[in-house]
């Protein structure tokens, strides 16, 4: 399983929090590239629902990730 920015941002707007197969679905639904439907396919599940794309990807970059100061601006 690899994840890219591309292939995560097929999940930005998915309904969260969503079960594995629920994820799987949207996937499929918006027409997302099948690496993202594999790598979903592949998460261990428990059950469990998933908050954000973190969940699924720790290393996914958020704001605080960016050197970015907008006080300065």
């Amino acid at each position: 399983m690899y994840w890219t920015l591309e292939l995560a941002s097929y999940l930005s707007d998915a309904p969260w929090p969503a079960t594995k197969d629920e994820l799987i679905d949207y996937s499929i639904r918006t027409g997302a590239p099948l690496e993202v439907v594999e790598n979903l396919q592949s998460i261990e599940d428990e059950g469990d629902s998933y908050d954000s794309i973190q969940e699924i990807w720790p290393d996914y970059p958020t704001d605080e990730d960016y050197l970015w100061n907008e006080d300065e601006y």
